[in-house]
């Protein structure tokens, strides 16, 4: 199994995403340590990424799983890899299931524009967001047969749903 770059051209092997995430969890480790959070990490690859995960009882780790938050430690993890990796990463940090209750957001984001669409308008533009959350999108808007596309540039990236 391999994935790809951020610029869709050079192949990902399963051995360097793994890389990617052995580093990403020294990094998430020691940023733990720091705040003297205990936490347990697993890692995986999935759809050529990787992914770290962060776990713990310990209620501070509720102040990390906002989402702003887990966006901002994903951007600086990803540049913690690639400064060791020479490689750019698209790893997905999830810390105390917020990528699971994000997903739970996006899918009822969904539900409202589709509301739109049923009381009669020809498409719904959701907020701008990041590729792998409009990602989310696309497969949420798919499994419930309709169409999606992304418009926009950078930061103001942006997904419109409609009828197929």
């Amino acid at each position: 199994m391999t994935g790809t770059t951020h610029d869709e051209r050079i192949p990902v092997t399963v051995a360097e995403l793994e890389q990617e995430g052995d580093v990403a969890a020294d990094y998430i480790e020691g940023l733990l340590d720091i705040a003297d959070i205990e936490g347990d990490l697993e890692l995986d690859v999935r759809q050529g990424r990787a992914y770290v995960s962060v776990e713990s009882s310990d209620p501070s780790l509720r102040v990390l799983s906002d989402p702003d938050t887990v966006q901002a430690l994903q951007e600086l993890t990803r540049l913690a890899v690639q400064n060791r990796t020479g490689r750019f990463s698209r790893l997905i940090l999830d810390v105390g299931g917020s990528r699971d209750t994000r997903q739970q957001e996006l899918s009822q984001l969904v539900d409202r524009a589709v509301a739109r669409l049923d009381e009669g308008a020809t498409q719904a533009s959701l907020p701008s967001m990041s590729s792998y959350e409009r990602k989310l999108v696309h497969d949420i808007v798919a499994e419930r047969g309709l169409v999606s596309e992304s418009y926009g540039d950078g930061a103001d990236r942006h997904t419109v749903i409609r009828r197929a």
